[in-house]
């Protein structure tokens, strides 16, 4: 089932400023929110801080209602080996099947090391790697 497949990531804004990030992983601290995996970009003004975090529909509440601009994103997680090709294994199934990665991070815990990507069809690419024989991270595996 590709929903299993699917998962949550809260992208919250960070202005780009000294003490921003901070103050975000403190509200991050006090609402009891664990991240599992993130990344942090940039552009002149501001940043955007994707997680994956314990509980999306929890941590998203936490953190609007603490004035913090979040937005649910859907990723899929795709476990990656330490060898050659792992990565291009799965670009190359979305590459022949018209879908396009939008962004990624990885991600290296104690049983597992996976590529979260951001991808324009999510349900459509589960089905793709799938049938190609990719292994996909679960929102629980994290």
């Amino acid at each position: 089932m590709p929903e299993e497949n699917v998962i949550i990531q809260l992208s919250i804004f960070v202005n780009n400023e000294p003490g921003r990030l901070a103050a975000i992983a403190r509200t991050l601290k006090e609402s009891n929110v664990n991240m599992k995996a993130f990344n942090l970009a940039e552009s002149a003004e501001f940043g955007i801080l994707r997680a994956i975090v314990d509980d999306p529909e929890e941590s998203f509440e936490k953190i609007r209602q603490k004035g913090i601009i979040v937005k649910k994103t859907q990723v899929i997680g795709i476990v990656i080996n330490d060898a050659p090709g792992s990565l291009f294994d799965a670009a190359d199934v979305c590459g022949r099947e018209g879908i396009n990665i939008e962004y990624g991070y990885a991600y290296a815990g104690k049983n597992l090391s996976a590529f979260f990507i951001r991808v324009d069809e999510p349900h459509r690419a589960v089905t793709a790697l799938k049938e190609a024989g990719i292994a996909l991270v679960k929102g629980t595996d994290i």
